[in-house]
């Protein structure tokens, strides 16, 4: 449901509600003293979480992308690596060889 803002002409007051837009033509009615301002457009509240919607196509080809970069923060977050190479990042991360997901070269 979308937030709407409200001025009390009598007073001044701004005032934030979370309604339907029916809702809000009643409570505009029902109160004259009330008028509708727009300070922003109209935000919508929700609490959706972008990873759970991704379809199972686009969670293989970040696999894959993840699989091609073993040292990103991609294959940190979605993991499917093998116990070795996790071990050897850890290593490598220890000993100041792996930094921002590059590896040093050696000094010669």
């Amino acid at each position: 449901m979308p937030l709407y803002d409200f001025k009390d002409t009598e007073t001044g007051e701004i005032t934030t509600k979370l309604m339907s837009i029916s809702s809000r033509e009643e409570f505009l009615e029902s109160n004259p003293n009330m008028v509708g301002i727009i300070t922003t457009a109209p935000s919508l509240v929700s609490g959706v979480n972008a990873q759970a919607k991704q379809d199972s196509g686009w969670q293989e080809n970040l696999s894959r992308i993840a699989e091609s970069n073993p040292n990103s923060a991609l294959a940190d977050k979605l993991g499917g690596r093998t116990t070795k190479q996790v071990k050897s990042n850890e290593v490598a991360a220890k000993a100041g060889l792996r930094k921002s997901g590059q590896y040093k070269m050696p000094e010669l």
